[in-house]
This record gives structure tokens, sequence and C-alpha cells, in this order.
């Protein structure tokens, strides 16, 4: 393999090629890196590879603002679900060997997974088809905090009181973690070893990736390990280095040297062959035939005309982006320790230096008027996942409520956010205003615009009281705050539930619906969020209530 194998301490690393780039387009990526290259910030480490050859490798920022140690090529970040694809890969050599087939039923392999009535596969796990719920948001919803030290019994466990999905088994696309939990305790109990253990002997130590590991506990000591770092709203940064003891979605440590490698691999199949190679590169469908852009563990999509197949990642305070153009034979890896820092942004102009004079130009902007994208701002929601969007017109640019990016537009109710992220409203229906979206998936979210009215002020009453949820083993408050309707339970920052319309509220990113009896009564509630659809939440009856005190947030501790 000819990409260099053994990284020198310098922050700059050269391609020792006689190919090797010229010195302007080595400045030009410098360049793309000058806000985070500080001895104050965190920052990023970056590798690029051209024909398999090592051509660029520096290191920007900060990989202890602690001990004022800077980062490096050869420093090991936390890469999120970069991870996915070799828990994916290392399924496929089971499978290759015919230890497993990928349309088992996971059940075969996991049994105390619930009998949802209807199959889902492996198969289904690897290509995020298979309608479980995320495992982060219901363990949120059972009163856990993102920095509790958390296990893969956990997510089992949690795992297996639910009693529905998101949607049937192959219908649809939606990402989702605990897919990638169970493909870890799958290849445990077919191989006979833990993941970490099967991937180092057959994957990472086969391809000199000598840096490389899945982390099964969160107190190991990584040598050349930067830590995570988050924003802190008062200016700084405070430590966010992930606490949990599970892996497969995540938890992988690396460097953008051992990336590389793999990206390599990914060309010439020294590891697991072309036919396997070809396989995980190669995008899924969906029950109706249509591609869904996802291989194994990676995302098979065009960026400006040119194929690409990459994963991100993120996890506490790390973000990563590995993306590899396979026609022009370019990899670039992106690894930051800094939650505010977009690496695939970064990776996506590192790709305009080399590639510039290859891509299609994104199509040009044009003006709207005020009038016109007022028109468009308010509320939209969706009848498949009960999902909210709103929409602001400020500054003389639309954009969605709370995020940092407007919306770009491009003409005929069309929008631009990012690269990849389109937006159309449509009006096909007199007097009515609809929204598709295209993020990550090829098929778009649907929306629809809210025009039921807001709840008056007191019938804001009828809503409070207690409401519980078995599949999460929590029971929650709805109460007026401050004159605020509130969502409550232990272990959590309180949801202020802000109405929409109808029985309807947001909270952040979280969508709570109140149901109603055929009389009118209020008699539950369903939670939804992207991952995570309509929870149901019965009332709870006077006599039902619980006598234990409810929680006030993140100071009560969960009654497990």
């Amino acid at each position: 393999m000819a990409i260099i194998a053994a990284w020198a301490t310098p922050c700059v690393v050269h391609a020792q090629s006689a190919s090797a780039a010229p010195t302007d387009r080595h400045q030009q990526v410098d360049a793309i890196f000058v806000p985070w290259n500080s001895a104050t910030t965190p920052g990023c480490a970056v590798g690029i590879s051209r024909d398999g050859v090592l051509d660029y490798a520096r290191g920007y920022g900060m990989s202890s603002l602690e001990y004022d140690v800077a980062i490096t090529p050869a420093s090991i970040f936390h890469v999120g679900s970069i991870s996915k694809q070799f828990t994916a890969f290392s399924i496929a050599l089971l499978a290759q060997e015919g230890k497993l087939s990928l349309d088992d039923d996971i059940r075969k392999h996991v049994p105390e997974m619930p009998d949802f009535g209807k199959t889902i596969t492996i198969s289904h796990l690897i290509h995020h088809s298979s309608g479980l719920r995320e495992q982060g948001q219901l363990l949120y919803l059972a009163g856990w905090r993102s920095d509790d030290m958390m296990t893969e019994a956990d997510m089992l466990s949690v795992a297996a009181k639910q009693r529905g999905l998101n949607f049937a088994p192959g219908t649809e696309t939606l990402y989702n973690n605990l897919g990638y939990t169970l493909l870890a305790v799958i290849v445990k109990r077919v191989s006979g070893k833990p993941l970490w253990a099967f991937a180092d002997e057959r994957i990472f130590q086969p391809l000199g990736m000598t840096d490389t590991h899945f982390q099964d506990d969160h107190t190991q000591i990584v040598r050349r390990r930067a830590a995570g770092y988050q924003a802190h709203k008062d200016g700084g940064w405070r430590i966010s280095i992930p606490t949990s003891d599970y892996y497969g979605p995540t938890g992988l440590f690396t460097t953008v040297g051992d990336l590389l490698k793999w990206q390599e691999n990914l060309v010439h199949a020294r590891v697991g062959g072309q036919a396997l190679v070809a396989s995980v590169q190669t995008s899924a469908t969906s029950n109706n035939g249509a591609a869904t852009g996802y291989g194994a563990g990676v995302f098979v999509r065009n960026f400006r005309g040119l194929r690409t197949v990459g994963h991100d990642g993120v996890h506490a305070g790390y973000r990563a982006d590995a993306i590899a153009f396979p026609d022009q034979r370019l990899a670039i890896v992106t690894l930051c320790n800094g939650a505010t820092i977009a690496p695939a942004e970064l990776a996506q102009k590192i790709a305009a230096v080399y590639l510039g004079d290859r891509m299609t130009a994104n199509a040009p902007s044009v003006s709207v008027p005020d009038a016109e994208l007022s028109a468009l701002a308010g509320v939209y929601w969706s009848p498949l996942t009960d999902e909210v969007v709103r929409v602001e017109a400020k500054d003389g640019a639309l954009r969605p409520t709370g995020a940092p990016s407007r919306l770009e537009p491009l003409g005929n109710g069309a929008f631009r956010m990012g690269e990849t992220t389109r937006w159309r409203f449509t009006a096909d229906v007199p007097g009515a205003r609809e929204l598709r979206i295209w993020d990550v998936w090829p098929t778009p979210r649907m929306f629809t615009r809210v025009t039921e009215p807001l709840p008056a002020a007191p019938a804001l009453a009828s809503f409070t009281g207690q409401y519980r949820i078995d599949e999460v083993d929590m029971t929650y408050t709805v109460l007026m705050a401050d004159g605020t309707l509130t969502m409550r339970w232990p272990r959590q920052t309180d949801l202020l539930l802000e109405a929409v319309g109808g029985d309807r509220f947001v909270s952040g990113a979280w969508t709570v619906t109140f149901t109603r009896t055929a009389s009118g009564v209020v008699d539950g509630l369903t939670i939804t969020a992207r991952r995570l659809r309509r929870l149901r939440a019965e009332r709870l009856t006077t006599a039902q209530t619980p006598t234990r005190r409810v929680g006030t947030g993140a100071s009560e501790i969960h009654a497990r």
C-alpha cells in the first residue's frame, strides 16, 4: 500500500512522491482551516490521498486546551458513526464465510428482541430500514442524560421493551443507531469474539491500521487521543468526551492516516475481496425498488456531479468526515474535536480545490421579494411522522426557526441549505401550502402547512396531568409553570411546550401531540422526534397516579 504508515510528530506531512500536489494546492487547504488553526481552539487533522498515495496531511488547532498540545496527523480521534462501516464490514465477512445470512431474522441471533409481527432482517439493520426506534431518544425519554455511562446491555434492555416500530421493515429508510448496536451483538454471538477483537483481527491488523480500535471501556487510556470540546454558552470551551461503553454504531478511535488506508481498501480490496468490497458500496433498495443512497455503513451519493462514498461522524465534542471520490481516486479524511466544527463542509471545500474543474456548478441563487418569503413562513407538519418544521422570514431571508443557516432561494419555490439539502414549497391545492425536504435520503420528507388555530390560554389546563410510557418505564407530568405548558420527568430538563395548532406542541426537536377520546376528553399524548415516531403515553387517572414525587429536572436521580 502506498500510503505512509508511520506518522511523524510534526504538524505537517507531505507525500514522499514526485506526484505530490503543488504547494499552492496545499496552501489553499491551509486557508480553509484558518478559523481553527489557533492555540486557543480545538481543531482538526486532515489527510488527503491521490491515487492511493498520501498527498497532504496536517493538524490545525489544539488536541488538548488544558496541556497546550497541538493536533498533528498522528492525533487519535473518536470518529462517531464512521464506525458503522467497520461494523457492517465485519457482518459482511461473516456472511461471506456462510456463518450468517443477511436475510436472517434478527431474532435468530438476538432472541430477546420483541416479535413485532414483521420480520426484521440483518440487511434491514445495515441499511437503516428496520423501523426500529432510535436508542438514544428512548433512553432520553427514560431519564438518561447524555453523559451517563451507557452499555450495550442498557441498549438491549430498552429495545426489548418496545412494542411498536416507526414503520414496517423495508418500507422506508431512517437513520438508526440501535440497528448497529444489534449488529455488534450479532458479530459477537456468531463469531464468538466481541466486535472490537473481530475487527482488529480481520480488518485493522491486515491493513496496518495500528492506531485504530473499537473502545468498549471509556476509562481506557488512549495515547495521543485528542480531547473533545463543546462551545460554552458564556464563551470558551468545555470538555465533551463520551462516557459510553457500547459500540458498533460509534466507538471507533483512529487517525487520518489509518482511515486513508481503509479508503484504499475500498479500491484494492486487500481485505474482503472485490465482490464483497463492491457490495458494501452498492446502494440498498427499498421495497418499491428505489435506491436509498446507503450501502453497508457508507453513503453512496453524488457531489456536484461526482460519485462519492463516505460517512460522517458525531459523538459528544467530536466531529468527523471521511469521503472518497472513487472515479477520481481522491480520498479526504477530516477529524475534528470541536462540536461547532463542520468537517463535511471542510472536506467539500478541499474536494473543490482538487476537483473543482471536474465538478458541476451549483445553481445560482435568485432574488426573492420579502413579501414572497413572508408568504412561505409558517408551521409545517408531516402527517406521516408527526414532525413539525417552523420557518421564519427575517432580515430578508427564509430560515428554519433556530437554525444558523438561511435558505438560499433558487426560484419557483426551491431553496438550498448547504451543499446537499433542498427545500421546495408548493401550492398545488388552492389556499394550501406543502413543503418537501430532501436531505440525507433521496425520498423527500413531506409536510403540509398547519392551519389549525392555537388553543386559548384557559384551554391549556385541560392538558395537564400525568402520562405513562411503559416502553421506557417512565411517568411524565404535564403542568403549567410560569404560564407555560411544561412536560417534566426525572433527571431531564423540562420541555417547554409551544403550541403550533390544535392539540400539537413543539419543544426543540420534539413534537408532543395530545390525543382525545371520541367525546373530546384528553386521554394521552404521543411524542415524536426525527428518529422516533408517535411513542404513546397513556394519561393516568387519579387512582393510577404514582405516589412517588416526580422530579423537577436534572437534579433528580432516575428510579430504575
